[in-house]
């Protein structure tokens, strides 16, 4: 039998991997490191004193038997367009509930087509258990709670300070040339990264966004069931103004060329921030509703940053799953735990 407060963190090795083994203690959770680069996933081990297994997510065998040590995976190991496929599928074989730190919305409805399935092998399937998107998560079913006629809503998030992680790039180096995503009456629909901007008021400042193709355009009407979504994230008003040119090189950013060569550039930077710029950098959400007399209702939120933020989220969530009983299938993170769900980390808090 698993033993109760173990898990298999999958890409351990990886720079939000690293934050949340060395976070787990403070949620009493013994993490198992998982991965396929064994020297880096031996040093970890070595420095952490925990057990340790090395595998690729294309060798079935191996990936099956790892998870039949535990009943839950975290996993952490990015592009998830091209890692979580693997991981669900060997998890319904082996009864394991699947967890990833997800925001790419492509995998948010891969894991929600398999909710059938994930019932018959009476599992959990809860994609984006970090930053994305557990904060816009809980501010969308906030917001929806305070108007339920509501038949819009606007999601914006920044970050003051801080930088991004290997993983975060590369995903983001995936995928360049491919624009953004809004949600429009029920239905998703195509539209160019950035063809809306606004100036909004965060409450420690007020900063310029754009429109991108963020998790919650699948999850918030999941939790919500609103149907017109948009998602904004912060950006310069110069940036944004030389995007309205990218649809003309979009033929090129999508070729594995440029891809290729981004990512090798990426690989030459730090990991991620260092502990004390992560320290000093702080994450803004923003969150409106509008129904259809034109009622609006807004509401603000004020935490640590985003990769901080993942590492707590993820492990309160997994506390929460070993401690309680959470109906089995897809679900979304405010969807089963509640808006309040973000408010139990230290540092965060939501006025309006």
């Amino acid at each position: 039998m698993p033993e109760a407060n173990k898990f298999l963190l999958y890409g351990a090795n990886g720079y939000t991997g690293k934050l949340i083994t060395r976070l787990a203690d403070q949620y009493g959770l013994s993490p198992i490191l998982a991965g396929r680069n064994e020297s880096l996933i031996k040093t970890l081990a070595t420095e952490t004193g925990l057990p340790y297994i090395i595998f690729d997510l294309t060798d079935d065998k191996k990936l099956c038997a790892a998870l039949a040590q535990v009943k839950l995976v975290l996993h952490a190991a990015g592009p998830f367009i091209h890692t979580a496929k693997p991981m669900v599928e060997a998890c319904l074989k082996t009864g394991t509930h699947y967890l990833d730190i997800t925001g790419e919305i492509a995998v948010f409805e891969m894991c929600k087509s398999y909710n059938a399935k994930a019932l018959e092998a009476g599992i959990i399937i809860m994609p984006g258990v970090g930053f994305d998107v557990v904060p816009t998560d809980c501010m969308a079913l906030f917001l929806k709670k305070q108007m339920p006629d509501a038949t819009t809503l606007k999601l914006a998030f920044a970050t003051v300070g801080g930088g991004l992680s290997h993983g975060t790039a590369t995903t983001m180096a995936e995928g360049l040339g491919q624009g953004g995503v809004v949600r429009i009456n029920g239905k998703m629909a195509k539209k160019p990264l950035g063809h809306k901007g606004m100036w909004v008021d965060f409450g420690i400042k007020k900063l310029f966004v754009m429109t991108i193709p963020w998790g919650d355009i699948s999850t918030a009407y999941h939790t919500t069931g609103i149907e017109n979504i948009e998602t904004y994230t912060g950006i310069s008003p110069k940036a944004f103004y030389w995007l309205k040119y990218q649809w003309m090189l979009n033929w090129l950013l999508r070729t594995n060329f440029i891809k290729n060569t981004i990512k090798r550039r990426i690989n030459k930077r730090p990991a991620g921030p260092a502990d004390a710029e992560r320290a000093k950098a702080i994450s803004l959400v923003w969150g409106q509703v509008t129904n259809a007399s034109g009622k609006e209702i807004s509401a603000k939120m004020q935490g640590p940053e985003g990769y901080t933020m993942t590492a707590h989220t993820a492990l309160l969530i997994i506390k929460k799953i070993f401690e309680g009983t959470v109906s089995t299938g897809y679900h979304t993170p405010a969807e089963v735990f509640g808006e309040d769900l973000i408010l139990q980390i230290t540092g965060v808090k939501r006025w309006q």
